[in-house]
């Protein structure tokens, strides 16, 4: 497989923008799950559960990989990353709900868990990316083996001090979806592999962003709205 083509290295840069983007995310559920934990088995508990959230994550994008082959799947699939991007721009995150383990084993099980049940939007998007390459699946397993284990705090202050950043993940989430959609054999049939082919995918890319602001800016106005009527009898008094 040649490695240094344009199209290879554009597919692995966008694995590793959706690894940093979508694995940070996992690597805090980690360090909840270990945080009762005496301090000796709190780094046991996460490379431990890294390791079996790794070898689950390898089995299922692998899979992935292999039912993206099967005619319409690839289409659900760009349908589906396009919700994923959405709610990766709309959608506030919260922890609490994550159980940290009282003993390793607990702690190492929980991770794995949630890791499988969280990790689904990460496997889909690296899959997509991937091409059908098995190679570059791996590859991106790697990159985010590190991030997950290492990365939060680094992915969160980056996310926070410039917020571009997860414009940025969901821009790349939504090229990702509008290459799977066109690359789907009927639509392919269809768009063939010219101007009409990639103007659907920036239109993709472009409606996603456009829809996700529209929805940050109606929620913030709900909640400024919501907060000024919980202001309002103060006022009157």
């Amino acid at each position: 497989m040649e490695w240094f083509t344009g199209e290879m290295l554009s597919a692995l840069l966008m694995i590793i923008v959706i690894d940093l983007v979508l694995a940070g995310d996992n690597a805090i559920v980690i360090g909840m799950a270990a945080r009762n934990l005496p301090k000796e088995q709190q780094k046991k508990a996460v490379i431990w559960g890294t390791v079996g959230a790794v070898v689950i994550r390898a089995v299922a994008t692998l899979a992935v990989v292999w039912l993206l082959e099967i005619p319409g799947l690839l289409l659900v699939g760009g349908l589906f990353l396009v919700w994923i991007a959405l709610k990766l721009l709309t959608e506030e995150k919260s922890h609490d709900n994550v159980k940290a383990g009282s003993t390793l084993g607990a702690a190492i099980r929980t991770i794995v868990i949630a890791d499988a049940v969280m990790g689904i939007d990460n496997i889909l998007a690296v899959a997509g990316a991937a091409h059908g390459s098995f190679a570059l699946v791996v590859v991106g397993l790697a990159i985010s083996v590190p991030v997950m284990v290492w990365g939060s705090t680094l992915v969160l202050k980056l996310i926070e001090k410039f917020p571009v950043t997860m414009y940025i993940g969901a821009a790349v989430l939504a090229l990702t979806a509008g290459k799977m959609i066109v690359d789907e054999k009927f639509v392919k049939a269809w768009v063939g592999e010219g101007v009409l082919k990639w103007t659907i995918v920036a239109v993709v890319v472009i409606a996603v962003l456009l829809v996700g602001l529209m929805i940050k800016k109606a929620k913030a106005n709900k909640a400024e709205t919501a907060n000024e009527g919980e202001r309002e009898p103060f006022k009157a008094s």
